[in-house]
């Protein structure tokens, strides 16, 4: 078992963001995490990174609310739900943000440099960038071109780029089709398959259920920050109720 979350719970203040939310990713596997706006999937991958508890710390010294944090998250054999977030991405747990936020005034090799920021070997890094230039072509060719001003499918692959500059052995990447047209969303996941044959894990937080469910190992579906159902894809779309309810189907 490469990640495992047991009995997880993020309160900001009165709001339950997360209820005692335990899964877990085994090493090789495409894992998806899904659910109807505001589950608290997204919140679940910035706990899981420590982002969290980052904004608790920031929460706490500015006296502006409180964020409450209980639960495990183990990785790799170690539990890291107490330690800061650059340590976790060190020890190769790496979050692909939703809306994939670019350094937008910065070039797309700066953005990907970016994602080696931790690595000071310079051949090393020179070497993983060649791999995603491999992955990821148009890169290579906007390489010089300034982020902000790429497509929405671009931003993307630059998202992923960065984030594979890190080398990392878990992958969470958050609602990477959010805003892409068809044809861009499906050239996004085909990246994301491709990634994982790379041999890296993946925990994958998506609305576009239909197609997650046929690249998922398993999947795991949240409501109101509740886990409500698990399971293979095909098993989880023959219950009418569940892909009525909470998945859009």
């Amino acid at each position: 078992m490469l990640l495992e979350i047991a009995h997880l719970t993020v309160r900001y203040e009165k709001a339950v963001l997360i209820n005692d939310l335990s899964l877990r990713v085994d090493t090789g596997e495409l894992v998806s995490l899904v659910g109807p706006n505001g589950a608290g999937k997204s919140t679940t991958l910035r706990a899981v990174s420590g982002l969290v508890a980052w904004e608790r710390e920031i929460k706490r010294r500015s006296t502006a609310g409180d964020i409450f944090l209980e639960g495990t998250v183990t990785f790799n054999g170690d539990r890291i739900d107490q330690i800061p977030a650059h340590e976790i991405v060190r020890r190769g747990l790496v979050l692909c943000p939703e809306r994939r936020r670019p350094f937008r005034e910065m070039m797309v090799l700066e953005n990907l440099m970016a994602g080696a920021y931790l690595q000071k070997d310079k051949k090393k890094n020179r070497e993983t960038l060649d791999k995603v230039y491999q992955m990821f072509p148009v890169l290579k060719e906007r390489s010089r071109q300034i982020s902000g001003t790429l497509s929405g499918g671009e931003q993307q692959m630059l998202a992923i780029g960065r984030a594979l500059m890190s080398e990392p052995k878990l992958l969470c990447i958050d609602e990477p089709s959010t805003g892409l047209a068809p044809l861009m969303r499906k050239e996004v996941f085909e990246k994301i398959v491709e990634v994982k044959n790379l041999g890296i894990t993946i925990l994958l937080v998506e609305q576009e259920v239909s197609t997650v469910f046929k690249l998922a190992s398993r999947n795991y579906v949240l409501s109101s920050g509740k886990l409500i159902a698990e399971g293979l894809g095909d098993d989880l779309l023959k219950d009418e109720i569940l892909r009525k309810t909470y998945l859009g189907l």
